[in-house]
């Protein structure tokens, strides 16, 4: 194991996937199973996530949803990845990780982020457009006021108030910028688009500012990582998740993921076999020595400091076995 691996943390996002044949309160309790697991294994984190009117994820609460996680682990932290900000007003998301970190003291994490739905139908849902997303600087600044007791209301945010829950924001467009000028650690992806997630990276690197949330810039890099005993074995792990994508850009929604035996005899449009393909690649997949050498590749050119693992795939086995390799690889063992 190379040294660079060794100081880097590695952490796990699962979201909950649904799958064919299989009910979404199997998907939730898959991903408290998982947690317990992956303590074992020594992982630094375990995330879950927030989706709303998606037949292919069950995680649509995720602090209801860490909190079951939490209570199921001993050790490892727990956090969203992330609470989608613009869904809610600041105070409740205040609210709610205050309870959390009340119950599971030093172990919660709050992943924040700045999407507001998928589609149209979504967003009326939730009351929400695509306008709100812009003032996510602004929420997040609301929302930190609630823990450091600064709101202009005359409200306090109880038990949120006086706790420090880590902050985190998800990188996507504007996102790098946000996390500089608030000073917090900064969540980016994907492995697929390294020139896109190192643009990102520099850009929030020159432009942070030392905050009380965090003195120095704090990376995680996150994306696909999957880890088997050959190099096929590997890429048939992503092939359920690289048809859902595939099926979601041509059909405009995205289903629970099939097995992957299913997939192989499929017929495909050309839009479809285009997309599929497209899906299985950039991802960081292969045996342990080729893993390790991918690993030490963008770990060199990111600086990153954490990899945040977001595999899904349909085979709940096979998934466990590559995160016991990767673990393997981080781990030394």
């Amino acid at each position: 194991m190379s040294s660079l691996i060794a100081r880097t943390r590695f952490s796990v996002l699962d979201r909950s996937r649904t799958r064919e044949g299989h009910t979404g309160a199997e998907a939730l309790r898959d991903t408290v199973r998982l947690a317990r697991d992956l303590e074992g294994l020594g992982y630094h984190r375990f995330w879950v996530s927030e989706h709303h009117g998606v037949p292919g994820v069950a995680g649509s609460a995720p602090t209801v949803l860490a909190s079951a996680v939490a209570a199921a682990t001993r050790t490892i932290r727990v956090g969203t990845g992330g609470v989608m900000l613009p869904n809610h007003q600041p105070l409740v998301v205040a609210e709610q990780f205050g309870v959390l970190e009340s119950l599971f003291p030093g172990r919660i994490d709050m992943g924040l982020g700045r999407s507001v739905g998928f589609t149209d139908g979504v967003r009326r849902a939730l009351g929400r457009d695509k306008g709100d997303a812009e003032d996510f600087a602004g929420q997040l600044e609301e929302l930190l006021g609630w823990f450091t007791g600064s709101s202009p209301t005359g409200v306090h945010a109880r038990p949120a108030e006086g706790l420090s829950v880590p902050p985190f924001v998800l990188a996507m467009g504007e996102g790098a910028a946000i996390a500089a000028r608030a000073g917090l650690p900064m969540v980016i992806g994907d492995l697929r688009n390294r020139e896109k997630m190192q643009r990102g990276i520099d850009h929030y690197r020159e432009r942070f500012r030392p905050s009380p949330w965090a003195r120095e810039p704090y990376v995680v890099i996150s994306g696909t990582i999957a880890v088997a005993g050959t190099p096929e074995e590997a890429r048939r792990l992503l092939i359920p998740e690289a048809w859902s994508m595939a099926y979601s850009r041509t059909h405009g929604t995205f289903p629970p993921l099939p097995p992957t035996e299913r997939v192989e005899a499929l017929t495909m449009t050309e839009k479809e076999r285009g997309l599929y393909e497209s899906g299985l690649t950039g991802h960081l997949a292969g045996t342990e020595e080729q893993v390790t050498h991918e690993l030490e590749t963008v770990l060199k050119e990111t600086g990153a400091q954490e990899v945040l693992v977001t595999t899904s795939t349909y085979d709940r086995t096979a998934l466990l076995e590559s995160y016991r390799r990767l673990a393997g690889i981080f781990a030394g063992r």
